[in-house]
């Protein structure tokens, strides 16, 4: 008897992160501004990188044509049924709830979609009768449990499918962010709905921990020891989130909570800055940090609010350059996970992977896995 293959839905929005890179914090509404400002779609990039990494024997394709989707398979050579007519480029979210209803009809098993948190909301909005969802992360936050921590995790979890290996999926939380209020260094989010997903924590990134970090005399000892080691001739990429800006704080300088700023010297040289003023300003420095932490509850370093620290920007920096901070508690709250690391770049991902140091107070380090 010929088993039956696996019918897969794919589905794009090619609008999803383009902001990211260019500091606007998002797509929502402004995403003529970001391609104005040099802008770029990375989504099709990221969906071939999971595409070409799974196994097609056992798949049967459907999408909608074009970039939507069609695109995608046809640049792989996989063949597929294509449903729909031919979407506008001008996509909208009513063109992904749309597409959805299409690829639900068509009895697949799994819906694979490409996009950020308001693809996650549009997903739920109109997804019927389907077994399992996906999601590639290719937005600028992506707080839902829905998607899986990589394009290339996405494709091993497939492929552990297809293999038999994972055959239970948990209903995960949906949330979307107000990208206006988030633009202004507010995060305002909400739960809006489940969708069923495989269970593999390894493999899919955990919905975003919200609030500020609860032991902030660890956060002052943290920020003591490392405005006392800077560097003097070095240039430093201060990236996103609380502890970093705790850092800002004790040099007396303003931060920017959800953005990038630059400092030398002790001295704000540039706030919320994006990839293309980044890389102008490391044109003429000769050497330079970048200083992230985890997001709490996911722990991804790269590739969850800050990619204006793009895989051009690391390289030029240095993979050796990287400043991970981060308290223990934290680290705890992350169970034995790993940190990760999405930069869309795979070859720079696995140089940033292995045991990497991580202060965690005065003087105190930790080595923790990052993948």
């Amino acid at each position: 008897m010929t088993k039956r293959k696996i019918k897969i839905g794919l589905l794009l929005n090619p609008k999803a992160g383009v902001g990211g890179p260019v500091g606007l914090k998002g797509s929502d509404g402004v995403y003529g501004d970001a391609m104005l400002l040099g802008g770029q779609s990375k989504v099709a990039d990221r969906t071939v990188a999971c595409l070409e990494r799974m196994t097609h024997d056992g798949i049967e394709w459907f999408t909608v044509p074009g970039e939507m989707g069609g695109d995608s398979l046809a640049h792989l050579g996989i063949t597929c049924h294509l449903v729909g007519g031919l979407i506008a480029a001008d996509t909208s979210a009513e063109d992904t709830r749309h597409g959805v209803r299409l690829l639900c009809e068509q009895g697949v098993d799994l819906l694979l979609f490409a996009g950020g948190d308001g693809t996650a909301r549009d997903v739920a909005d109109s997804i019927q009768n389907v077994a399992a969802v996906l999601g590639i992360p290719c937005g600028v936050k992506m707080h839902s449990g829905v998607f899986a921590t990589t394009p290339v995790a996405a494709a091993t979890l497939i492929n552990k499918m297809l293999a038999g290996e994972i055959l239970t999926v948990v209903n995960s939380d949906v949330r979307d962010i107000d990208e206006s209020s988030f633009r202004e260094g507010l995060v305002k989010t909400r739960f809006y709905g489940e969708l069923p997903v495989p269970d593999d924590l390894r493999y899919v990134q955990q919905t975003k921990v919200g609030g500020k970090e609860v032991d902030a005399l660890v956060v002052q000892d943290i920020a003591a020891y490392f405005t006392e080691n800077m560097d003097p001739e070095a240039l430093y990429l201060m990236g996103s989130g609380s502890t970093v800006a705790t850092l800002m704080n004790s040099m007396g300088l303003e931060s920017t909570l959800l953005g990038i700023d630059v400092v030398r010297k002790g001295e704000l040289l540039a706030a919320d800055v994006s990839e293309s003023q980044i890389l102008a300003l490391l044109e003429d420095a000769p050497l330079a940090k970048i200083v992230v932490t985890a997001i709490g509850g996911q722990g991804h370093v790269f590739g969850r609010g800050n990619q204006q620290l793009s895989a051009k920007v690391i390289w030029r920096v240095g993979v050796r350059n990287l400043e991970i901070v981060a308290t223990k508690s934290k680290l705890v709250r992350l169970e034995r996970r790993p940190l990760l690391v999405d930069t869309g770049d795979v070859v720079l991902d696995e140089a940033l992977a292995g045991m990497k140091p991580v202060l965690v107070g005065y003087d105190d380090w930790v080595l923790y896995q990052v993948a």
